[in-house]
């Protein structure tokens, strides 16, 4: 049956509504009483009546949500932070701490960043707790065994202690800040072992080492504009590699016997060369002044011989004489001596108990000498 036809409808009432009323030619099952414009204003009364005061009551409300809105831009940045705002995702500044304000959002944001906190990186070696809680040490040879400038292996272990100096930097230039400092220090530490001999690693060159990878660290963030400071690098461990550490240590033991005796060798050289020194001024004083002796004497010897002859040249026979007399008196000062008078028993031979004579006199040279 079509749903046209002036019969009974669909419903078998000849086209009358549900309620029975018959004669209606409006036959729209979505026609009511109610159009849209009254759903509308039927809403807005219901909503007046939940609000006092009408449109009023509205703005209010919607002045109270502008106001906290606009306050929740204020935030507190710490005395060891730094605050960075970006507007609509765009650096604008850093604020410092203390109470600071940036236009709510979605409009600006501020990530606040720890800029005095100290970081460490280990390289070499990771330290842990076991299960009993005590702290060790794990290696890491892809990390710390290194090649020297002399061809031999070293085992190095540092950390490199680190602080944010701009935080806007930090957070915008450089992608995974800690591992980019930790591939930093091991390409410097590599770079500067590549150019050193082991001994002086290993030794005295330890300070050195490290003021040069920390430096030149520092130099590659800047480049970066990482905004990170190398406050330390701390040198923990330089060795030769655990599997020849006992023998190196033999080897540096001997090189230490050898700087020992080489240190005794000089130092009984710096004693014994210059007593040696002395002894030789010495002798060589003593003969300069024996050879200025025998000079003057010979001089003397000589110039007196000249003053002998002149005199001699002068008057012969008082000269003769005179030599004649000093050169008895010199050989006769220390022999034994007899004297006879000529006169004495004139034609008698005279008799010298010579034995007796030589008996007292060897008496008397030992009395004298007990005296």
């Amino acid at each position: 049956m079509p749903w046209n036809s002036n019969d009974d409808g669909p419903w078998g009432s000849g086209g009358s509504d549900p309620s029975g009323n018959k004669g209606s030619k409006n036959n729209n099952p979505w026609n009511n009483n109610n159009n849209l414009d009254d759903i509308i204003k039927s809403a807005k009364e219901k909503a007046n009546s939940f609000l006092p005061g009408g449109k009023k009551g509205i703005s209010l409300i919607i002045i109270a949500i502008i106001a906290i809105w606009m306050v929740s831009g204020f935030y507190t940045v710490g005395p060891e932070e730094q605050g960075v705002v970006l507007r609509f995702g765009k650096y604008i500044e850093t604020t410092s701490s203390g109470l600071n304000y940036h236009l709510p959002t979605p409009i600006e944001k501020v990530t606040v960043v720890p800029v005095t906190t100290t970081r460490n990186i280990e390289i070499g070696f990771r330290k842990g707790s076991d299960r009993g809680g005590q702290i060790s040490s794990r290696n890491l040879d892809d990390e710390s065994l290194m090649l020297t400038g002399d061809e031999n292996i070293v085992d190095v272990n540092f950390v490199v202690q680190w602080y944010i100096g701009d935080a806007a930097d930090y957070l915008f230039n450089v992608r995974n800040p800690s591992q980019n400092i930790k591939d930093g220090a091991e390409s410097v530490m590599r770079e500067i072992m590549g150019r050193t001999n082991i001994e002086f690693a290993l030794s005295e060159g330890r300070e050195q080492i490290r003021q040069e990878a920390q430096q030149m660290l520092q130099d590659i963030l800047d480049s970066y504009n990482a905004g990170i400071i190398i406050s330390s690098l701390l040198m923990q461990r330089v060795d030769p590699p655990a599997t020849v550490i006992d023998d190196y240590r033999d080897v540096q033991r001997a090189r230490a016997d050898k700087e020992r005796l080489i240190n005794e060798s000089e130092a009984y050289a710096n004693r014994i060369v210059p007593e040696a020194r002395g002894e030789a001024s010495k002798i060589i004083a003593e003969a300069q002044g024996y050879k200025e002796q025998v000079i003057a004497r010979a001089e003397g010897a000589a110039q007196r011989f000249i003053s002998i002859y002149d005199e001699y040249a002068n008057a012969k026979d008082v000269t003769k004489m005179r030599i004649y007399l000093e050169t008895m008196e010199e050989l006769m000062q220390n022999t034994k001596k007899i004297i006879i008078d000529k006169n004495a028993g004139s034609g008698v031979v005279p008799y010298l108990p010579l034995p007796e004579l030589k008996s007292r006199n060897s008496n008397n040279s030992v009395s004298g000498d007990s005296r």
